[in-house]
Order: C-alpha cells, then structure tokens, then sequence
C-alpha cells in the first residue's frame, strides 16, 4: 500500500538474512550489496502481488534475492567467456557481521543436510548455493527434469522441519 514505515521496518528486519543470500550466491560483496537495492526495488515495486499460499512472506523475500543473485551470477559468467581475466575485484570474504550471522546457522544447517540422501543434500547445494538450474542437476545426477524438482522440494520440506526443531 506504499506505507514507507512498513517498508523501512521490512528491509530492517530482512536485511541480513537477504543480504548473506546474494553475497553467498555472488562470493562477491560489492555485487551482492546491488543486487540486494535491486531486490528492494522489486519488493516495493510488486508487494501487492504477494499472495498468501501456505507459505510464509520470508520465503517469497528470499526467492526474490536468490533469483535475483542467480541472474546476476548468471551474466557474470556469461559476461567472463569474453574478460580476459584482468580485471580487479573487491574481497569477496565476508565481513564480520555475515561471518557472525553464517556461524550461528551454519552448524544447524550442516546436520540438517547430513540427515538428507547424500545425492539430494548435493542437489540442494547445487541448486540453492551455486546457482545451479534444476535441468543442469537433472543432467548431473542423470534423473529427468521432474525426479530433480521432487528431490529439491521434498528435501526442501525435510530441511525446514529439521531446522524447525
């Protein structure tokens, strides 16, 4: 409804968690700091089109960044076949703010991911770490395009009750 107060205390309380998104799918903080203004631009451009559909206003908040950080990532790769490798980027390491916050979650994270098969806990790395598509995963682990997407979602589910616990 364009309440700019609702709209400071969203990005307050969303931030961090938006920002460690880009900046783990980018590995590059400079980047990962322009997407996350553009991941707010969407937001403020489309927050009457979220709907309610079982799952929570977060979860929409983190698609938006992560798709947007794989875009980005995805030019960038596109972009390097022509670089001839000299060009000079910032210090991808984290700050210690985002070592702090990946520290806490990191260990939770981890033992969730050791309670999935070995080929989804991969599966899901690839997909919602490095950028990977679910047909590139599909051709990786030689499954069809439709077992990739019911891998990633019911391991999806597995993670979010082991992290609820």
């Amino acid at each position: 409804m364009g309440d700019r107060r609702a709209f400071a205390a969203l990005y307050q309380a969303t931030s961090a968690k938006l920002f460690g998104i880009c900046l783990r799918v980018l590995q590059d903080r400079s980047e990962a700091e322009d997407v996350l203004q553009d991941v707010y631009v969407k937001i403020w451009r489309n927050a009457g089109q979220y709907q309610v559909n079982g799952l929570s206003p977060m979860t929409w908040l983190i698609t938006i960044a992560r798709n947007a950080s794989i875009d980005r990532l995805r030019r960038r790769r596109a972009m390097s076949g022509d670089s001839d490798g000299a060009d000079l980027q910032a210090d991808p390491a984290p700050g210690p703010e985002a070592r702090a916050m990946a520290a806490s979650d990191s260990a939770r994270l981890t033992g969730c991911l050791g309670e999935l098969d070995e080929r989804h806990a991969q599966a899901v790395k690839g997909a919602y770490l490095d950028g990977e598509t679910y047909a590139d995963l599909a051709v990786r682990f030689d499954v069809p395009l439709n077992t990739m997407r019911t891998w990633l979602r019911r391991s999806l589910l597995k993670l979010r009750e082991c992290l609820s616990r």
